[in-house]
């Protein structure tokens, strides 16, 4: 009997944490995976968006940017060389190879929300129209985790693997 409820305990335990690991979205053939942003303190202007993009087409796609009702949607890269970091809009939006993802995680490709018309509160969820070249647009929801989040699944998170 201990078997079995330690089975239907499981069962539970995992369907009440999938909804935050197993977010999906789709447009043709690209999906979005696990979109998540870091909360922000009052007043601050901008917040960043991380998630993973999978191409399941046989050719190429572009991520070009993107729109929300509570801030400007850019596409960055956080880049150090010699000790030094740097961070740039991809204004020519950001390739998603045939058959394979790229993430968008902290230190590296991100969202960045500017000119914040709210902060981002923990717990709460803000949702972003993000635009391909060829899937067209598709509309995201973040989950937003604490400010000094890892990933999605609070301070230490978990992004799911990913080929670049």
């Amino acid at each position: 009997m201990k078997p079995f409820l330690f089975g239907v305990a499981l069962a539970l335990a995992a369907s009440v944490a999938a909804p935050v690991f197993a977010q999906e979205f789709k447009a043709g053939d690209i999906v979005v995976e696990t979109p998540w942003a870091r909360a922000t303190p009052k007043g601050a202007q901008v917040g960043g968006g991380y998630l993973t993009i999978e191409n399941k087409s046989a050719a190429p796609d572009r991520l070009t940017g993107g729109k929300a009702d509570f801030a400007i949607v850019e596409i960055h890269q956080m880049s150090s060389e010699n000790g030094v970091s740097e961070m740039r809009e991809l204004k020519n939006g950001l390739n998603i190879p045939a058959h394979g993802s790229v993430g968008l995680s902290p230190g590296g490709y991100h969202l960045m929300f500017t000119h914040l018309t709210h902060p981002l509160v923990k717990g709460e969820s803000v949702k972003a129209t993000l635009n391909f070249e060829h899937a067209g647009p598709l509309e995201v929801e973040f989950s937003v985790t604490g400010i000094g989040a890892s990933g999605p699944g609070g301070s230490q998170g978990a992004m799911k693997g990913m080929k670049m």
